[in-house]
């Protein structure tokens, strides 16, 4: 059955407008750091994906401009289903990422809270930076409650983490602003402790398989490759 709950509104959803999306797209290819990280990236999720089986069906959501759909797309059998909540991010990555792999992609306008597609409709979700976005606990766990719901076998997922360099760092940061009264640049990105969201996946029905960090022990970002228990 599909999900018949009112999906949970993030503060940040509706910057995504037309503007938003380009300069989205054009981010990841902005100087040799970025292109660097993005490469980081795709390594990491390759590496999830192998160890996830190669599966065959796969939900990526959200999709945003879609840099990761050619990666899902070097399987040749891959079924890909690409989804967001924003109706600029799907428009964007339709016209600017490569066509033969647009022609691979179903587009799918929904939300990662309340996903239209049936039960166990997938092999694999594929979720790159999005949890690092959701402060509140309960709405972490309804969405992987949604993933465990849709998914038949496996979730991918990144998000920053402790227990690193750049958590240090940005905790004292935090901390110093607190202090002065200022509001953080990045508002809307939040670090979860790594027992936390390992007991938030154990809640949701899920088992972690495996994790890769971007660089260990420096680096916030952390991939996860999850299974559905039992």
């Amino acid at each position: 059955m599909q999900s018949n709950k009112a999906p949970v509104r993030l503060a940040f959803s509706d910057k995504y407008d037309d503007t938003h999306a380009v300069q989205y797209f054009a981010k990841h290819q902005d100087g040799l750091a970025r292109r660097l990280s993005h490469w980081r990236d795709v390594q990491l999720a390759r590496k999830a994906l192998a160890q996830a089986g190669a599966p065959r069906q796969v939900l990526d959501l959200p999709c945003g401009a879609g840099r990761f759909w050619p990666l899902l797309a070097e399987d040749p059998q891959r079924e890909i289903i690409a989804a967001d909540n924003a109706e600029a991010m799907l428009s964007t990555a339709l016209a600017n990422q490569p066509a033969d792999v647009v022609a691979r992609v179903k587009p799918l306008r929904t939300s990662a809270f309340a996903i239209d597609l049936p039960d166990a409709a997938v092999d694999s979700i594929f979720c790159m930076r999005l949890l690092h976005h959701i402060r509140e606990p309960e709405h972490r766990l309804a969405m992987l409650r949604e993933f465990h719901r849709v998914t038949r076998d496996s979730v991918i997922v990144s998000l920053w983490v402790d227990g690193n360099y750049k958590a240090w760092k940005r905790n004292r940061l935090e901390q110093r602003r607190a202090r002065a009264g200022r509001t953080s640049a990045n508002a809307n990105r939040f670090i979860v402790a790594r027992g936390v969201i390992e007991a938030e996946f154990a809640k949701a029905g899920f088992v972690i398989q495996n994790h890769f960090d971007f660089l260990p022990r420096y680096a916030m970002w952390r991939v996860y490759l999850l299974r559905k228990s039992g």
